[in-house]
């Protein structure tokens, strides 16, 4: 295996993020929509040059695959947006310190990400029954996502994970700039911004159950897999201030991610009987995404008339 590659992608990456946080967002401050499409397109054309690199180097198939990886994660992610609307709201997080936690969130996703890869592919490389397993799982969830009802503001003081937090470190009762620990009288205290970011990690460890295992039914190259993930983590931060005020109104975004995530696992349990090609992969998981969008858009303009509207406040705060 050749580092080179990994090294340049991960000295793109350590790029990017220096620059997101260090030149753009050094400063604390509402981020715009408009602010938000600019940096999506960076990333998104960041990743299409990418793409491009890995089908003259690496191949048509590869390329391919590549393509349907990133498209899987893209549409995975989105769930994450949901539950940043969720977090944000209830926690009343403002908006200009909005940006700052989405940040240490991803970074502390890449990381966690990177992890993840690596042990799922030493799975199934040495255990080749594992994938049987993420098939089975990835169309459990499939089904899930069909019978799981709208999503609700989360009960923060019955949740576990803030309450173990609260044992170890007390809680300001309201936020203090941007920062995520501040000391008081020698005792180190825990602001409410840190317990979004907590909250915000363990989310990303159940998407990442569900996505990464979905990415390695379409290629077993650790490569590919990484890097598409990590594409689609690092424009999610501006595809939450893009994507917030729409969501809403998307009637069947759970159904067509329900479709993507049964038919990759359907392709894990057939992986020794029939291969799947790429593009077919590809096609398939466009269609599905497609057909949920435009079909969630006409239920929505059905219904506008009759004075039901389908998006929410971008800024839940």
């Amino acid at each position: 295996m050749q580092f080179w590659p990994w090294a340049l992608f991960l000295l793109f990456v350590g790029g990017m993020l220096a620059i997101d946080l260090g030149v753009l967002h050094r400063d604390a401050h509402e981020v715009s929509r408009k602010e938000a499409l600019i940096w999506t397109g960076f990333v998104m054309s960041a990743a299409i040059i990418f793409n491009v690199g890995v089908f003259l180097f690496k191949g048509t198939d590869a390329g391919i695959e590549w393509t349907t990886g990133y498209l899987i994660e893209q549409a995975l992610s989105v769930d994450n947006v949901f539950v940043f609307l969720l977090l944000f709201g209830a926690f009343k997080v403002p908006a200009a310190y909005q940006h700052r936690v989405l940040f240490w969130g991803v970074l502390g996703a890449l990381v966690m990400r990177a992890i993840l890869i690596a042990f799922a592919g030493v799975l199934i490389h040495s255990l080749h029954f594992v994938i049987y397993l993420f098939g089975a799982f990835l169309i459990f969830t499939g089904i899930r996502f069909l019978r799981e009802k709208e999503s609700h503001t989360p009960d923060l003081e019955h949740n576990r994970l803030v309450r173990f937090a609260r044992r170890f470190f007390p809680v300001t009762e309201g936020y203090e700039g941007q920062r995520l620990f501040v000391k008081r009288n020698g005792v180190r205290f825990m602001t409410p911004l840190m317990l979004v970011l907590i909250l915000i990690e363990s989310t990303d460890l159940v998407f990442a159950v569900d996505s990464i295992p979905a990415i390695y039914a379409v290629t077993d190259d650790p490569f590919i897999v990484f890097t598409s993930n990590i594409f689609a983590i690092l424009g999610l931060r501006s595809l939450y201030f893009v994507l917030a005020g729409y969501l809403a109104g998307l009637k069947y975004l759970k159904p067509g991610l329900a479709g993507v995530l049964t038919f990759v696992g359907a392709k894990m349990l057939l992986v020794d009987v029939y291969k799947i090609h790429p593009l077919v992969s590809l096609a398939a998981i466009i269609a599905i995404l497609s057909v949920a969008f435009v079909a969630s858009v006409r239920a929505r303009d059905s219904e506008e008339p009759a004075g039901i509207s389908g998006s929410v406040d971008a800024n839940p705060a």
